[in-house]
């Protein structure tokens, strides 16, 4: 009996399940003045595992930031501002991040509030950057140059079959807890 309990609570508390390919892990953390605010994300991906991550949500501040301008295409790829020994807040922070790199919009905010953004190129972090991070079961993020571009740009591969558990693993885990309070009520 007691192993079946055991089963079903590390089942409900797995921090990757999923139904259906829905993602359903989260990750937080916190980045320290000084530290790379992109360098940062690709590196934590790579260390959690994150094979295809979002950005939920990102707060901060920043030192430096390069941005690659709205304006920048595959004729003219280095329309690049740098914006160096300023403070910034980081008002806006978005994103796709895995091992092979990451793409992430952000928009900051300077000393007098006014509000400009770009395509991340590098970013310093001033006092903190506090980060979540949410990771897509069952796909991994690449990235590959697009001709049409001039970038590497996103390819999204389904190919997680082990980390997605699917409706099968679910039944299983429904199951499984059926199963542990029937056989409690026996008792």
């Amino acid at each position: 009996l007691w192993v079946i309990r055991a089963l079903a609570y590390f089942y409900l508390q797995s921090p990757r399940r999923a139904v259906a390919g829905v993602a359903a892990m989260q990750c937080a953390l916190r980045l320290n003045p000084g530290d790379e605010l992109k360098k940062s994300l690709v590196d934590f991906a790579a260390a959690e595992g994150l094979d295809a991550a979002y950005i939920a949500t990102c707060v901060g501040s920043l030192t430096q930031c390069t941005l690659r301008l709205a304006n920048a295409d595959r004729d003219r790829p280095n329309e690049i501002k740098e914006f160096d020994q300023t403070r910034f807040e980081i008002v806006s922070c978005v994103g796709t991040v895995s091992p092979d790199g990451a793409h992430i919009h952000v928009c900051v905010a300077d000393a007098e509030g006014w509000c400009f953004g770009g395509h991340l190129m590098s970013a310093t972090i001033f006092t903190t950057a506090e980060i979540v991070l949410g990771d897509v079961s069952g796909h991994r993020f690449a990235r590959a140059h697009d001709p049409a571009t001039g970038f590497p740009e996103l390819v999204v591969v389904r190919d997680r079959p082990s980390r997605a558990l699917g409706l099968e693993a679910a039944a299983v885990g429904v199951f499984l807890v059926a199963l542990g309070l029937a056989l409690a009520k026996r008792r």
